[in-house]
């Protein structure tokens, strides 16, 4: 079995950890990610209302390059921003480029917020800071088909959440999709909520499962994969400076 490589990269405040069989995968990661990263930012610079509103955007955007009208739709079906669903699109574009590029193993950890295509079974590990619920990670079969697995804390991480979950993982086929949809279940868990409640925010076509850890509490819905004890790799956690953020790669 072909030796995997990793690579951590950062532009601007994107900061990614990209996996593959050969660093021309890599690069074409990168590239993507430089690309879309441009698209994005010129948007915002004709229209700085998209970085900043919390709510769906509603704005005509006819013109608009493809990550952004991505991030709309994404947003738009939990009734949140636009942003909320950025890291998430542009790992699954960087995944896509990296499969343009004919790679059969393609992952893109950024922040926490991960796509991937594997021909290989791989874990993903749950980082949920001072939970006690440790040293967890899914159990991802080997698949063909893109998928997103997203995470949002109100504990860890410099995300926007206005919930107190230690953990909110989404997992979608979609990864704008699922980005979006972690941020609108972690906004949802708040103290006196009973953890089971606050799936319904996220019972939409395209979500395939979800998990929430709050503290010494934890609850699945839909169709997640086999949990595993590990003992999970903080080197393998995507971070910036100081800064650790939700989600990592074993």
């Amino acid at each position: 079995m072909s030796e995997i490589i990793r690579e951590h990269f950062q532009l601007k405040e994107t900061i990614v950890t990209i996996s593959a069989y050969e660093q021309s995968h890599i690069e074409a990661a990168k590239r993507s990610i430089r690309v879309e990263r441009k698209a994005l930012e010129d948007f915002i610079a004709r229209d700085p209302f998209f970085m900043i509103t919390l709510e769906p955007y509603d704005l005509a955007a006819k013109d608009a390059p493809e990550i952004v009208r991505q991030m709309i739709g994404a947003g738009r079906e939990f009734g949140i921003g636009p942003m909320s669903a950025v890291a998430g699109t542009i790992a699954k574009f960087a995944v896509q480029a990296m499969v343009d590029a004919g790679a059969a193993y393609a992952v893109v950890d950024n922040g926490g917020d991960i796509a991937l295509k594997s021909d290989r079974p791989l874990l993903v590990g749950i980082y949920a800071g001072s939970s006690p619920l440790r040293n967890l990670a899914l159990e991802i079969p080997s698949r063909s088909e893109l998928l997103g697995i997203c995470t949002s804390s109100g504990t860890v991480g410099p995300s926007i959440s206005f919930g107190c979950a230690d953990a909110a993982m989404v997992i979608s086929e979609d990864p704008s999709l699922a980005d979006s949809a972690a941020t609108a279940l972690g906004n949802a868990v708040q103290v006196d909520v009973p953890l089971g409640e606050c799936f319904r925010v996220i019972d939409r076509p395209g979500i395939e499962g979800a998990l929430v850890i709050r503290g010494p509490e934890m609850a699945l819905w839909g169709d997640v994969p086999k949990l595993r004890r590990v003992k999970l790799n903080a080197e393998r956690i995507t971070k910036a400076r100081l800064t650790i953020n939700d989600g990592a790669l074993i």
